[in-house]
């Protein structure tokens, strides 16, 4: 049965305790793009995370396993220790709300935004969210991938809402260095 938990208060529930253990993360995915744009539906938070061997044994004890999924520190590892694309995911037993967590690599995108995370206030709590032009380019990654309208619709909504955060420049650089322009072509063409 889903929680009836207000998101922005799940979204905490993992951000605090990654804060508490001393794992830098930021905020990615649907939870960033309402950050910057507009609410919908959400049982989950994408969180990229800086991972070395040393914080696997702080991250498995920031999420016990009385409350919370979370994969054997082996697993982790095994993640942490891939290039690109290091992911897994932590549940709240509770409110089966989950986080899909993805460890930094040596993707240059995610570098550059881990280095322009913003703090922003949530609730009574803050989170560290990644710019909105890195979540605004992820999100025309995902629709060339899978080609869900729901991507083009989030950045919609931060265009609508958070225009002006955005520099257009820097923006521009990243969807033509990807290979992003149909996709972009697509936010404006409907």
């Amino acid at each position: 049965m889903p929680s009836s938990t207000p998101a922005s208060e799940l979204f905490l529930l993992f951000a605090r305790r990654l804060q508490a253990a001393g794992i830098d993360y930021m905020v990615t995915g649907s939870a960033a793009s309402m950050a910057y744009g507009e609410p919908r539906m959400t049982m989950d938070v994408d969180l990229v995370v800086a991972l070395s061997g040393s914080a696997v044994d702080a991250l498995v004890r920031a999420f016990p396993l009385e409350e919370f999924y979370c994969p054997p520190p082996e697993v982790i590892r095994v993640e942490a220790a891939r290039s690109l694309r290091g992911h897994f995911n932590l549940i709240h037993n509770e409110s089966g709300f989950k986080a899909d967590i993805y460890v930094m690599g040596d993707d240059r995108l995610q570098a550059w935004a881990f280095q322009r995370r913003r703090t922003l206030d949530v609730d009574g709590g803050t989170l560290q969210v990644a710019p909105p032009e890195y979540v605004v380019v992820r999100k025309l990654e995902y629709y060339r991938e899978g080609g869900s309208e729901k991507h083009l619709d989030d950045i919609r909504g931060v265009l609508r809402q958070s225009g002006e955060l955005l520099d257009h420049g820097v923006l521009a650089r990243w969807i033509e260095d990807l290979g992003l322009e149909s996709a972009w072509a697509r936010v404006g063409a409907d």
